[in-house]
């Protein structure tokens, strides 16, 4: 196989891989009360199993974690960042397939024009908090709210009629608080099917291999194109998309509402 390029530390974006939530990417986030469960930032939580009227759609507390139907959803989160997103944003457009960026809004404030890329090229947003507070879900109503609002205001203020129809919680921290206000902000909890596990950044070849062979119809797939050295994941992408696309419908999730 033909070897990774020299990766290159990215600390400069917010969301950066100095950013206080990626200090300790194995340290495990705050169970919520009465699960009995932990899990690390970026690791999924026990999906309910298949059992009478389960849907298979559903995840952790409600959260989505399937597209539905036969399609395939890659989704990148905790940019834009200049480094890697427009990469990412180049192979998609080459392979003419679309995604789903779940966007921090500190890094849609300071790059605009990526979150205007990502919208002019088809590409669906999904809010990612404003500075990836893993343990957002525990604090107040009215403060998750404000965090949202402010998120979706920084995506709007670059693209003003922007559709902003998911929510995806830092590290996957689902609590009923964070579920519940993103609802009544109109936005579909987004959990995952997949997850790659490229925040470890653990080489192209490894993400690679964790998507063709874990992939399914309606996955949706966790790989993140900021929050540290992306750039395994970009060699990744560019590596998996000709195969996967021979095998799979891959595109963005619905834009939906908002």
């Amino acid at each position: 196989m033909v070897p990774d390029p020299p990766q290159h530390d990215s600390r400069a974006t917010a969301g950066g891989a100095d950013h206080p939530d990626y200090a300790d990417q194995s340290a495990p986030s705050s169970a919520e009360p009465g699960t009995g469960s932990s899990h690390p930032p970026g690791s999924a939580e026990p999906t309910p199993s298949n059992g009478p009227g389960h849907d298979p759609d559903i995840g952790p507390m409600g959260t989505r974690v399937s597209t539905g139907n036969d399609e395939v959803a890659l989704t990148f989160d905790d940019g834009p960042n200049p480094d890697y997103t427009p990469q990412v944003l180049a192979i998609l457009k080459e392979e003419h397939v679309t995604a789903t960026f779940c966007v921090v809004g500190q890094n849609a404030e300071a790059y605009p024009w990526l979150i205007q890329q990502i919208v002019a090229e088809g590409h669906t947003l999904c809010n990612h908090s404003w500075d990836h507070d893993v343990t957002l879900g525990s604090r107040s109503p009215q403060r998750i709210q404000a965090d949202l609002l402010r998120t979706n205001a920084a995506i709007r203020a670059a693209v003003p009629d922007a559709q902003i129809g998911w929510y995806r919680q830092p590290g996957g921290a689902w609590t009923y608080s964070v579920i519940a206000v993103a609802r009544e902000l109109g936005m579909m909890p987004l959990h995952w099917t997949l997850d790659t596990s490229d925040w470890r950044t653990p080489g192209a070849n490894l993400i690679t291999a964790s998507v063709l062979n874990g992939v399914q119809p309606g996955s949706i797939v966790l790989m993140h194109d900021a929050g540290g050295d992306r750039q395994g994941t970009v060699n990744a992408v560019y590596r998996m998309l000709p195969k996967l696309t021979a095998r799979f419908d891959v595109r963005a999730l619905p834009k939906r509402g908002m």
